[in-house]
């Protein structure tokens, strides 16, 4: 009996151990269940650089339509091509200035008699007609002028700090020669400096 005794309270202190130890285990695996502190502070220093970015990042409402970015590069480019087109058809001829040239060629030989002179008839007939050809070059060769000299000041009134593009100022600055080339050469013909009317003596 005595020996019995003994081995049960054995057992039973072997049974308490062992379910002070599974308390234990028990405590000890709670205790691995919970996050690293290095890993939660490692998180949250990401998030906070996430919120950073966020906040430097500008807003998509400053940012300005692309339309509205490339709205006057585009406009002052055409302008520019414009200035150039009127430039080379004050030097060729247009067909304006032919019908011009055309219906003042049929007003003089209406309005001139037979029995004027020949330096009448031939100023009537083809000078005028002549001098508004070149008073029409002349018009284009202004408009020319005009166009290229407004796409170079443009910038002056512009937005600060946005250059112009160099092939547009390239083509206002060939908008610009042609114009002053046609418009002296309008001048020197409208003028009769140059192809002046034959002489009739």
């Amino acid at each position: 009996m005595g020996t019995k005794t003994v081995d049960e309270a054995v057992d039973a202190n072997g049974t308490e151990a062992k379910s002070d130890k599974e308390t234990v285990d028990g405590t000890g695996t709670g205790t691995e269940e919970t996050p690293d502190s290095a890993a939660v502070t490692g998180a949250e220093a990401e998030a906070e650089e996430l919120d950073d970015t966020e906040a430097d990042a500008p807003a998509d409402e400053d940012l300005p339509a692309a339309g509205e970015k490339d709205a006057p590069g585009v406009g002052l480019g055409a302008a520019a091509v414009v200035s150039a087109g009127l430039g080379i058809v004050s030097l060729t001829g247009s067909w304006v200035a032919t019908v011009a040239a055309a219906r003042e060629t049929l007003v003089g030989q209406l309005q001139t008699s037979s029995s004027a002179t020949v330096a009448t008839q031939v100023k009537e007939v083809y000078g005028d007609a002549w001098a508004t050809t070149a008073l029409v070059g002349g018009l284009f060769a202004l408009a020319a002028l005009i166009v290229g000299v407004v796409v170079l000041a443009r910038p002056a009134f512009g937005a600060p700090g946005k250059p112009q593009a160099a092939w547009i100022k390239s083509v206002a600055w060939a908008g610009v020669s042609l114009g002053v080339v046609g418009l002296v050469l309008a001048v020197a013909k409208y003028s009769d400096i140059i192809l002046g009317l034959p002489s009739t003596k």
